[in-house]
């Protein structure tokens, strides 16, 4: 079983993807780490190597993390990828949203480089916001609830749809 956590920067994936994970006891995978762990801090590469660049090494790490039996959390902007969306098109697909009023504290540590503030966070979400509802299964705010409740609500989702898809076979 493999699940796919898409959302705009600072809605939780990381955070809540590692305790679905944990509820479902599957392994966890963040796209971003992978990326990190292979090439260094992402606003290090957009800006020693642009946007289209860190796409491309984005690109390769969702076909790998895809390969797993696992939830996979991506970055932001990997679904903006055609063949990314194809890829995500048959898996359980779940959109986590955060309002702006939530996501304000969430942005000021500097490893987001497309959405330095609020106002940049805003523009990007509302350009990306249909695609993110086109490609979800599930759709889940983050904004005001605890994060267990989240994650269990989330994981309690992943069962009942694994579930109904057995017993479809």
């Amino acid at each position: 079983m493999t699940v796919v956590l898409i959302g705009p920067p600072a809605a939780g994936k990381t955070r809540i993807g590692k305790r679905v994970a944990r509820l479902l006891g599957v392994p966890f995978v963040d796209t971003d780490k992978l990326i990190v762990a292979a090439h260094g801090p992402i606003p290090e590469i957009f800006s020693s190597k642009g946007e289209p660049h860190f796409r491309s090494l984005e690109r390769a790490e969702v076909v790998r993390a895809l390969d797993t039996s696992a939830v996979v959390s991506f970055g932001g902007g990997a679904v903006l990828d055609p063949e990314t969306q194809r890829d995500i098109a048959a898996l359980p697909v779940v959109l986590l949203t955060v309002q702006p009023h939530a996501v304000e504290s969430r942005l000021g540590n500097g490893k987001r480089p497309l959405v330095p503030d609020l106002a940049s966070w805003i523009a990007l979400y509302e350009k990306r916001r249909d695609l993110y509802e086109r490609l979800a299964d599930h759709v889940v705010d983050t904004s005001d609830r605890p994060t267990d409740q989240v994650a269990a609500d989330l994981a309690g989702w992943v069962r009942s749809r694994t579930a109904s898809q057995e017993n479809a076979r």
